[in-house]
């Protein structure tokens, strides 16, 4: 059986994700969360900059995918302001429990808005899902 293209991208991004929270968390034990929210967006543009000088600016870029992409960076940063936040003032286990849960509201939304599809399967995942979230606090 053949893997998946989006199977090593995505397990890649899950490792990342997992290291990614555990840094959080230690940071947070050092510094104050906005403190770290700065440095963390330092890290950020780093990648990015590694990015355009090895690719170069994009070029097919149009009003409503840059728009999209804008609001998805404005949501991302201050998702992880709050995260931090939250860090700051909660155990990691729980915290980071609870916002990995966020794509239960982004197949809400797609369900809503963009009128895709949500198997049975999938819809009794996303309730299971939301239950845990009462679960965790």
């Amino acid at each position: 059986m053949r893997t998946p293209a989006w199977f090593i991208p995505a397990v890649l991004a899950l490792i990342l994700w997992g290291v990614w929270g555990l840094f959080q968390k230690l940071a947070t034990n050092q510094m104050p969360p906005r403190t770290v929210y700065y440095v963390s967006a330092l890290g950020a543009l780093s990648v990015v900059v590694v990015l355009l000088s090895t690719s170069g600016f994009p070029t097919h870029l149009n009003f409503e995918g840059v728009l999209f992409g804008a609001l998805a960076g404005v949501c991302s940063s201050l998702g992880g302001l709050l995260f931090l936040q939250a860090m700051g003032k909660g155990e990691a286990a729980v915290v980071i429990t609870f916002t990995a849960l966020y794509p239960a509201v982004s197949v809400i939304l797609s369900f809503l808005l963009l009128h895709e599809t949500i198997t049975l399967k999938q819809g009794i995942g996303i309730v299971l899902a939301l239950f845990s979230m009462v679960l965790l606090t």
